[in-house]
């Protein structure tokens, strides 16, 4: 099953270092895709650094901070552009108020429900 995680940025350089590690060591199989939008504090080059060792990590850079709902929009529209054998879209906040320690289940209650939402 192909699973990506959605993550939108702006200004999470710090979260983003402890956020990642985090997602893969709990669902060492997905795809991580995180959306920046010109974060000024260098979260997109923390990112380009954490793919030196989470391959599966990818970067969604955006020229400008256009908003949440965009960011989401335009990163919908790459994924699914990009990879039509994906099975499973996934979104989380950058800021660690959603704990990637629920991820496993979360995932795994996917299989039998069309959506699935959890909350903090």
């Amino acid at each position: 099953m192909k699973i990506v995680i959605l993550i939108p940025t702006y200004n999470e350089r710090e979260n983003i270092q402890r956020l990642i590690p985090q997602i893969f060591f709990v669902c060492p199989n997905v795809y991580v895709t995180v959306i920046d939008d010109n974060s000024p504090d260098g979260t997109a080059a923390e990112v380009l650094n954490l793919q030196l060792t989470y391959p599966q990590l990818s970067l969604y850079k955006r020229e400008k901070k256009e908003g949440l709902g965009r960011a989401y929009l335009d990163a919908f529209r790459a994924v699914l552009g990009n990879d039509h054998n994906m099975d499973l879209i996934c979104t989380m906040d950058a800021d660690l108020s959603h704990d990637p320690a629920h991820l496993p289940a979360l995932l795994a209650e996917s299989a039998d429900h069309d959506y699935v939402i959890g909350s903090r």
